[in-house]
């Protein structure tokens, strides 16, 4: 993962794409969960938002995959990404990053190669054939001719 390990510095997506940290937008809030009495203090929780059809890194291809599969999480051409799963803000920070990162990653990818079709094997058929055999066999000694 080229993610960067500190919580406010350019986030790496992948090798050619890198979001910059003038980009990237942080709100922090209160957290609900266990936390004791300091989760009523700290804002633990943290949001992270980015317009990632307005990094100039993109390709013409990878903006439309970003159009194409983040098209029902963009708010006003915004992605948001929560995380208030730890107790510490930086940690939440640091979960944040790794989630955008991730789902931006998966946006950007090229598809998977379509399948090549292929013939089972003549030894897959006998096999299969075999087996649908012998479970007759077996049902058949089931009955009872009485």
């Amino acid at each position: 993962m080229p993610t960067t390990d500190d919580a406010s510095g350019d986030l790496a997506i992948t090798g050619s794409l890198v979001v910059p940290a003038a980009a990237l937008s942080w709100r922090f809030s209160r957290s609900s969960g266990p936390g004791g009495q300091g989760v009523n203090t700290a804002d633990s929780r943290v949001e992270l938002s980015v317009a990632p059809l307005d990094l100039l890194d993109l390709s013409e291809t990878q903006r439309q995959r970003l159009v194409e599969r983040l098209g029902d999480r963009l708010v006003d051409g915004i992605l948001t990404i929560a995380a208030s799963e730890h107790r510490q803000q930086l940690r939440n920070r640091q979960a944040a990053r790794e989630r955008m990162a991730a789902v931006l990653r998966a946006a950007v990818a090229a598809p998977p190669r379509a399948r090549r079709r292929t013939k089972p094997t003549r030894g897959s058929q006998e096999r299969r054939i075999e087996a649908k055999k012998q479970r007759g066999q077996l049902k058949k000694q089931r009955r009872t001719w009485d």
